[in-house]
């Protein structure tokens, strides 16, 4: 699926990719929050040793920075959106809408969710933006 980046994330892919030497696929700008999506088997290199790099991206660009490895499938890009929640299983039901329902363990449900909801409902946008995914819920 085709993803339109507005002006203001290409500038942040560019400036990430220069500080970093990784090349996100996409980049939601959320106020002071970015997340960009890394290719898979590059997320090693865009957080750096001991979050070196990262650190200093964050620094450089003035924002807090969530990384997302990019995935084949909805299932997987779910998931690692979700991360650092252990992910037990995601199915998407595809009734009325596509629903993407995400089981984790009890003891995960408020890192699944986030401060604030952030990062469930970050699930929820990259999943509609890469695969057209209408909703996440947890289970």
């Amino acid at each position: 699926m085709y993803v339109e980046l507005s002006d203001e994330a290409r500038r942040y892919i560019g400036r990430f990719d220069e500080l970093t030497g990784v090349t996100p696929t996409d980049c939601l700008v959320e106020g002071d929050r970015l997340v960009f999506v890394v290719p898979a088997g590059e997320m090693a290199a865009a957080i750096g040793q001991g979050g070196e790099t990262v650190a200093e991206a964050e620094r450089r660009l003035d924002k807090s920075i969530e990384l997302v490895e990019d995935a084949d499938t909805a299932e997987a890009l779910v998931a690692s959106a979700l991360a650092p929640a252990a992910v037990n299983a995601v199915t998407i039901s595809e009734q009325n809408d596509r629903v993407a329902y995400v089981e984790v363990e009890e003891a995960d449900r408020g890192v699944a969710i986030g401060a604030e909801g952030a990062n469930i409902e970050t699930a929820r946008r990259l999943a509609e933006r890469h695969y057209d995914i209408d909703d996440v819920q947890l289970t």
